[in-house]
């Protein structure tokens, strides 16, 4: 007899994780092109995961999760939430900073459920390689574009939603001032480049255990010609940190080196082919320039929203100006007023940098609160066995990229891009903390 289940009255114990869990997260990746059922996907996952768990604690929460796991995916939670909560006291707009944070506690039974799903082998078996498979076909549908100017996948998305409402993805605008690769999120929602390049892990390390370096070289190739020609500069460097995080143990650091050097190169003979990406290359070098008009035009005008974001630090140094009020506050500290901005009209979003967005908009408090979650996840890692970080290293890696703090970001506190944090970190401490 199985000692497991002799030790359990002949009933062997069931494995760790739900088995629907991967399917669910895999659906709502799949769905990033449709936002709004992406958005239904997560919801409903995060309905099912409190009913799930409702019933199941009552049989033992260690069946769904190992207790260290649990306690890393709410802690995690609660730092990026908490300063939302917080900064609603006195808030720009306190209204829709409180609707912010109510309105994200659906994350946390969401993150619940992303860590069941990588709870156990088979269960990270389908969810990372169903990642890597999705940036796979993601990848290969943007070459595709590239070579014939059509997005295959974006193509069949837009014509569903053409015979569903009549009208397509995108605005007539939209499509004809597309500059760039878009994919199959579409030319009205340019994060093609961002979304691949915090993922690419998945499929490098995919790559890298199915063919060894050579499999490795193949999606760092393919995911990189991809971000060159999507044209997002903070996706560069992203992608960056996941080749310098997931090569150097695979290649060691002169070949590492070696391929960054051939990077380089071949970033060097796109633009002299590709008018974008030599418009970009042209722009970075603005940077070199000694005055602030120069920096700001290499930075596509965030000089002047990093400024603002300084003045709303200094303003509001406790708890910021509120969750998503950046918008708000901004014409108040706008150092150029009047001016026409690099973005063009209206004011900036977001702070377009981890950092200072945590700042402007939930203060000091909101700093350290992150900074916690940084310090327990390091701690986790640090503590933990071989066997432990190896399982976990494709998430480790997609969320130390993401985010990196020396370079610009999307909005960490909007719907999308939180999403996209908050599904890396749950990630991260389930297949860490996983209890084989």
């Amino acid at each position: 007899m199985n000692p497991a289940a002799a030790d359990t009255g002949g009933v062997a114990p069931r494995a760790h994780g739900w088995r629907w869990a991967p399917a669910w997260i895999l659906t709502y990746v799949a769905l990033w092109p449709a936002p709004g059922y992406a958005e239904g996907v997560l919801v409903l996952g995060a309905l099912a995961a409190i009913v799930h768990l409702a019933m199941s604690r009552f049989r033992g929460g260690t069946k769904l999760l190992s207790n260290p796991a649990w306690a890393l995916t709410s802690v995690l939670f609660f730092a990026y939430w908490t300063p939302e909560l917080v900064s609603a006291i006195d808030a720009i707009d306190p209204a829709r900073a409180l609707r912010e944070a109510a309105v994200d506690l659906r994350y946390l039974p969401f993150l619940w459920l992303v860590a069941a799903a990588v709870a156990e082998p088979r269960g990270r078996r389908i969810t990372f390689g169903g990642l890597a498979v999705i940036i796979a076909i993601w990848t290969i549908d943007a070459l595709l574009q590239a070579a014939t100017g059509t997005s295959p996948l974006f193509a069949g998305i837009d014509g569903i939603k053409h015979a569903i409402s009549g009208h397509g993805m995108c605005t007539p605008q939209e499509l004809a001032s597309l500059d760039r690769l878009s994919g199959v999120l579409g030319p009205c929602n340019l994060k093609l480049g961002p979304v691949l390049a915090s993922l690419s892990p998945f499929v490098l390390f995919a790559g890298g255990r199915r063919l060894g370096t050579v499999g490795w070289l193949l999606a760092a190739a393919g995911v990189g010609v991809v971000l060159v020609l999507a044209g997002s500069r903070a996706s560069w460097i992203t992608f960056a940190v996941a080749l310098a995080l997931s090569g150097w143990r695979l290649l060691g650091w002169k070949k590492l080196a070696a391929v960054f050097v051939f990077g380089a190169i071949a970033v060097g003979v796109l633009s002299t082919s590709v008018p974008q990406v030599r418009e970009r290359i042209a722009r970075t070098t603005h940077v070199l320039a000694a005055d602030v008009e120069g920096v700001d035009s290499a930075l596509s005008g965030r000089a002047r929203i990093w400024s603002a974001a300084a003045c709303m630090v200094r303003e509001h140094p406790l708890n910021g100006v509120g969750a998503r009020g950046f918008r708000e506050a901004f014409p108040h500290c706008d150092p150029a007023p009047g001016e026409v901005a690099a973005w063009g009209g209206g004011p900036a979003l977001h702070a377009h940098q981890i950092v200072l967005e945590v700042l402007s908009e939930t203060g000091i408090f909101g700093l350290l609160m992150w900074l916690a979650g940084v310090a327990l996840s390091w701690r986790a890692w640090r503590f933990a066995d071989e066997q432990a970080r190896e399982r976990a290293r494709p998430a480790m890696w997609a969320l130390a990229a993401t985010i990196f703090p020396l370079n610009t970001h999307l909005a960490f506190y909007s719907t999308f891009w939180g999403g996209l944090t908050l599904l890396l970190a749950a990630l991260y401490a389930g297949s860490l903390l996983a209890r084989e």
